[in-house]
């Protein structure tokens, strides 16, 4: 077993306090490979960010959990080495097995997510709480879920949401102790996050869900999961380029900032980031057939991802400039 604290990483406990008291949310990015991992660490250090950086369980099968560790300890290399102060936590997303959670854990992971929302609420208390006693004995801190959110996203598949219930949040939290809690308030995984027809608008998140859990327990963290925006300018250039993403909308930037300046004080990312990358592969490979160094499409890939986080951080999650 390693400690997440050997490996320089954060739990999320005094980031999501620091979030919250100055009116932002951290950025959770997802990440698969080398490459969306030095895109992430240097736009946040450049932005001066604190950062979440998210495994989902498919990426640490593609990645291999024992290179996964190392790479994360490469990634704090490079920012102690460059005199960074930005806190960075390693966080499972959606864990959906205690002996996931566990595994993570034990592999340095500082934060985990279990992920019991579609279970009965009797049986996801009861998974969320072995979870948090496991890991709160190693100072890991633990995400858990209520409500329901629509849409595909690696192993996470839903036809439907549902709205998380603010009459449950007290005793869910009570119950099981975890430190933070994401919540269905109409974000939604994947590309198309919304079916719209022509002229039609956004529909609005439920903010008044989000108020009312405010209420019932001021001052805890609440996560945002599915807040991709699903950049139009990119989905333009993926579908110039011979893609198919016609109809693929995500959430509007002005809804996530104001969401980030209530309890919200996580924002999961992890669409946008596929889209850039694919987006300028596919433009690099339509313009120049021929090219078949991966160097050469994988490293502007790389710059127009960190690109896009530096722009996130500062112009919709609040966070940048704050370490």
């Amino acid at each position: 077993m390693i400690s997440y604290k050997e490996l320089g990483l954060s739990n999320t406990k005094e980031m999501f306090k620091h979030a919250m008291i100055n009116g932002y949310a951290v950025p959770a990015y997802n990440f698969n490979n080398m490459e969306q991992l030095q895109a992430i660490i240097s736009g946040c250090m450049e932005s001066h960010s604190p950062l979440i950086l998210q495994v989902s369980k498919g990426a640490r099968k593609y990645a291999n959990e024992t290179l996964l560790r190392y790479m994360a300890q490469g990634a704090m290399e490079i920012i102690k080495s460059s005199n960074s102060k930005i806190p960075v936590a390693l966080h499972l997303d959606h864990g959906d097995s205690y002996e996931l959670c566990v595994s993570c854990i034990e592999h340095g992971f500082s934060s985990v997510m279990i992920d019991g929302s579609s279970l009965p609420f009797e049986e996801n208390t009861a998974l969320t709480k072995r979870v948090v006693e496991y890991a709160h004995g190693y100072d890991v801190t633990v995400e858990g879920e209520l409500g329901v959110l629509s849409g595909i996203e690696d192993e996470v598949s839903h036809e439907k949401s549902h709205y998380t219930n603010p009459d449950d949040v007290e005793e869910f939290l009570e119950k099981t102790g975890v430190d933070s809690l994401a919540i269905s308030i109409g974000t939604s995984h994947g590309a198309y996050k919304f079916k719209l027809k022509p002229g039609e608008e956004f529909p609005p998140l439920r903010f008044d869900i989000l108020e009312e859990i405010e209420k019932r327990v001021p001052g805890f963290p609440i996560v945002l999961h599915g807040a991709s925006s699903v950049l139009q300018e990119y989905v333009k250039m993926i579908n110039e380029n011979g893609g198919n993403l016609e109809g693929a909308v995500g959430v509007p930037e002005d809804q996530l900032r104001k969401a980030a300046k209530s309890a919200v004080c996580k924002i999961n990312i992890d669409t946008d980031g596929r889209l850039v990358v694919t987006a300028i592969v596919r433009k690099i490979f339509n313009e120049n057939p021929k090219e078949f160094d991966p160097r050469k499409y994988l490293g502007p890939a790389r710059e127009e991802l960190k690109k896009m986080i530096i722009r996130k951080n500062r112009e919709v999650l609040g966070s940048a400039d704050r370490y």
